[in-house]
């Protein structure tokens, strides 16, 4: 039996335009995948908006998302690229007979895209070299979204990977009446602020960790760009250096987000 990792405990405090967070975590001293900061980053993304989503209840005004509300399940997610290895270490860890129905589904889903002429799109912006800009992004999200494709992990209208989503998923909360959401182009919806956006931080930790582009990659084609990119996930960085990197992006993204924030205040 392998004895349990070496961790060490930190103590955790960031300012968010909603409040100040405070966790405590325990992160390896060893080396580890950059998988293994994803959930401590999801957590810090999940408190903070914990706190927006306090903010707004106090305001009467509650989200209005609920358990079998998957209209947003059929959006294109973006996945940065140590999201989408982790998404596949997590499909690995199912059992057979699950990975089965994951990869059927796909494979439905690939076969929709290719007759739409959407896959080789939405495999292209895994490797641009560029950040593709917000008008290309949302011709192919509104294509996508036309589609009305369930996502690969929805079973029976109820995320099956629920522990394990996105951050994006996580992200999209709205307080605005429920059936508005069964047209999102069309209807206009009132989101609930995330004041961390963690694709986008660790987006930028594997920029900096592999001196390689800021990934955008959509979850239909993630498992396939991380089979692409196996080799990559198996580099390994010590625990406390991943903290401490990740922990400078999101205090970068904080501040440039709360600085944003004061300047339309101003306005």
């Amino acid at each position: 039996m392998m004895p349990p990792p070496i961790t060490e405990h930190f103590e955790i405090a960031l300012n968010t335009s909603a409040g100040q967070i405070t966790t405590a975590v325990e992160v390896p001293t060893g080396f580890v995948p950059v998988t293994a900061i994803v959930p401590l980053i999801r957590r810090l993304g999940e408190e903070a908006q914990a706190l927006e989503v306090a903010r707004s209840v106090d305001a009467g005004q509650p989200p209005s998302c609920h358990k079998g509300c998957a209209a947003c399940c059929r959006m294109l997610v973006p996945l940065s690229a140590p999201e989408a290895f982790a998404l596949d270490d997590w499909v690995r860890s199912c059992s057979t007979e699950q990975q089965g129905r994951i990869a059927a589904r796909f494979a439905e889903t690939k076969s929709r895209l290719l007759s739409q002429g959407l896959w080789q799109r939405l495999s292209e912006l895994c490797n641009s070299l560029e950040q593709p800009n917000d008008e290309a992004l949302e011709v192919v999200n509104r294509e996508y979204y036309a589609l009305r494709l369930p996502c690969p992990f929805l079973e029976e209208e109820v995320c099956t990977i629920y522990e394990a989503r996105p951050a994006a998923c996580r992200e999209l909360l709205v307080r605005s009446p429920p059936e508005r959401c069964d047209d999102l182009i069309n209807n206009r919806v009132d989101p609930i602020s995330a004041p961390i956006l963690v694709s986008t931080v660790l987006g930028l930790l594997w920029q900096e960790l592999r001196k390689a582009p800021t990934r955008l990659i959509p979850l239909p084609v993630a498992l396939d760009w991380a089979n692409g990119h196996e080799q990559e996930n198996q580099h390994t960085w010590k625990g406390v250096e991943l903290l401490d990197r990740a922990l400078d992006k999101t205090w970068r993204f904080l501040s440039q987000s709360m600085s944003r924030s004061g300047q339309d205040s101003i306005e």
